[in-house]
């Protein structure tokens, strides 16, 4: 199998044992790696879950971006929340950065994340 690493600097450094996305053989998916709300610039957390949600959905545009892609190439995303009462705030704010059809999804709710990020999100993209 032929894969291709995919970095920017306009995401997040990986802080572990992994790479933003990969482009596997074919070069038409991408499996992105999870993404909390880490600015890029400072890799310090934003404030916030509305803060963090949005930067979560900078983080994978600017991964997708660097993919050959966007947003809107997702076709599976995954969503992990540490209170599952913000699933209505993840609704609206993916309404600002998603239209119709929308991606296939999944909410879970987890009791940790790294950086105790209260947020994060990984996703499969079709180009």
């Amino acid at each position: 199998m032929c894969k291709q690493i995919i970095q920017t600097k306009d995401a997040p450094q990986a802080i572990g044992t992994y790479s933003q996305a990969i482009r596997v053989s074919g070069g038409d998916i991408v499996y992105m790696s999870g993404q909390i709300g880490l600015d890029a610039v400072t890799m310090q957390m934003v404030n916030g879950i509305e803060a963090q949600i949005q930067q979560v959905f900078l983080n994978l545009r600017a991964v997708a971006i660097a993919s050959g892609g966007n947003l809107g190439n997702i076709v599976k995303l995954n969503i992990f929340l540490t209170d599952l009462d913000h699933f209505a705030l993840v609704n609206e704010i993916m309404a600002s950065y998603f239209v119709q059809p929308y991606p296939a999804r999944a909410a879970i709710g987890v009791s940790a994340l790294p950086r105790d990020a209260l947020v994060e999100m990984d996703a499969v993209l079709v180009l």
